[in-house]
């Protein structure tokens, strides 16, 4: 049961959030629509009602304590996780939303073409779907579960194995003639890495029988900008399969040397082990496995 005595009121809420914010309690009044005197209530009753002084009050300035401060940080991580549950609720009134954090590359071209049928199999439950490129902290976050790319290593989460990557070392017609005779041939070429990823070129050499080399390589953040430039014979990429298959087989890609290399890392959905699992994650984790075995 949540004690409403140090609950306090939304307006109080909004007005000590806005003056963090904003710096000024005419700044926080012009943006919430009040006056100034309005703003300086709301905050003498939060005051009075938690029994803790949250503003310093300087020649006519009002500015927040530290501890307040912090405060603050905590009310606005509050807000906005109960203006995506409002969102979240106005988008699927019946309930069963799933809030999924994508990698881009995976998402549209693993995931996206197989979320109807999930659709199908489960009309109860909405996926909503962001994107994120790293790992974060669930409990700072709206998101009931991701897809992730590496290694077991990210804190306090549970894991479903998905995709193993084939790595490819492709380039654009244009740029590369014909085959290369030998692997090393290809550091005469421009590279094209992910910043993520840096020991990629280093490992496919060593693959094929090239140790001990690092080629300098121009950095992405995404697969699909690198696949693009690629395409349009910026360079030569290690690129996972399963993303350019349309490409290899129109042509606008070829493969450079020899057969692909297993990246080091995996494709997984993962979730927090210590919150409790709702029933459109268990759907979403059932049909997910399903997809993986067909």
């Amino acid at each position: 049961m949540i004690s409403r005595r140090y609950l306090p009121s939304m307006p109080s809420l909004l007005a000590l959030e806005a003056v963090d914010r904003t710096g000024s309690a005419s700044a926080a009044a012009a943006e919430l629509n009040l006056t100034q005197g309005a703003i300086s209530r709301q905050l003498q009753a939060f005051e009075a009602q938690i029994g803790v002084a949250l503003i310093q009050r300087e020649n006519h300035r009002l500015r927040l304590t530290p501890a307040a401060q912090d405060y603050c940080r905590e009310i606005r991580r509050a807000l906005q996780a109960l203006s995506q549950a409002s969102l979240t609720l106005r988008a699927n009134p019946e309930g069963g939303a799933l809030n999924l954090a994508i990698l881009p590359a995976f998402g549209m071209h693993w995931l996206a073409p197989r979320l109807a049928d999930f659709a199908a199999r489960h009309p109860e439950v909405t996926v909503n779907l962001s994107t994120r490129l790293r790992p974060f902290d669930f409990a700072n976050s709206h998101f009931d579960a991701a897809i992730h790319y590496g290694r077991q290593d990210w804190p306090g989460a549970a894991y479903l194995p998905l995709l193993q990557e084939d790595l490819i070392a492709v380039a654009s017609p244009a740029l590369l003639k014909a085959p290369l005779q030998r692997a090393d041939d290809i550091i005469s070429y421009p590279l094209l890495q992910l910043e993520s990823r840096t020991g990629d070129w280093g490992r496919w050499l060593a693959h094929h029988g090239q140790p001990h080399q690092r080629p300098a390589a121009m950095l992405f953040d995404q697969f699909a900008t690198m696949t693009q430039a690629a395409i349009h014979g910026l360079g030569a990429a290690l690129i996972p399969r399963f993303l350019i298959e349309p490409d290899l087989a129109s042509g606008r890609l070829v493969p450079a040397f020899g057969p692909a290399i297993q990246s080091l890392g995996s494709y997984y959905l993962v979730w927090p082990k210590d919150r409790p699992e709702r029933s459109p994650l268990t759907s979403f984790r059932s049909w997910l496995g399903g997809q993986i075995a067909a």
